[in-house]
């Protein structure tokens, strides 16, 4: 595979390349989100759910009301989907390529850290929020 001459460097580093890792799909994928995604048109939809959320605490008993706060909730929410539908599509195949690729490094015959996925998944969420707000990503 291309990226074999990483292999040395990650048995050598195994913690701090799977932290690289994390932090450079997360980037790679919020980055391409920003791309493919209205973030004006998501920004407004986020906006309205606040509204929707808010209104709901205010019409709760009255059941046709919330009925209708849930349904533009839930429009809202099916709209997101769609938005954020050709980012994933997009993402999907390499980076299951790539997790099969670092499954093989940390978790073969040897695991090198056999913990990698869960330092992958806390150093991607919190990376999210981080680069979330940076690029301005909606």
């Amino acid at each position: 595979m291309a990226l074999e001459f990483l292999t040395p460097i990650i048995h050598a580093y195994p913690r701090t390349s799977i932290i690289i890792i994390a932090l450079a799909i997360t980037f790679l994928s919020m980055l391409i989100t920003k791309k493919f995604t209205n973030q004006i048109k998501m920004k407004e939809l986020k906006e309205r759910q606040k509204a929707c959320q808010k209104l709901m605490k205010d019409v709760k008993g009255d059941m046709p009301k919330m009925q209708k706060v849930q349904a533009d909730m839930m429009a809202c929410s099916a709209e997101m989907m769609k938005m954020s539908f050709k980012p994933m599509l997009i993402t999907f195949i390499p980076f299951l390529i790539l997790f099969y690729w670092i499954r093989g490094i940390y978790g073969g015959e040897e695991p090198i850290l056999a913990g990698w996925f869960w330092y992958y998944l806390v150093v991607g969420i919190a990376s999210s929020f981080i680069f979330r707000k940076l690029l301005k990503v909606a």
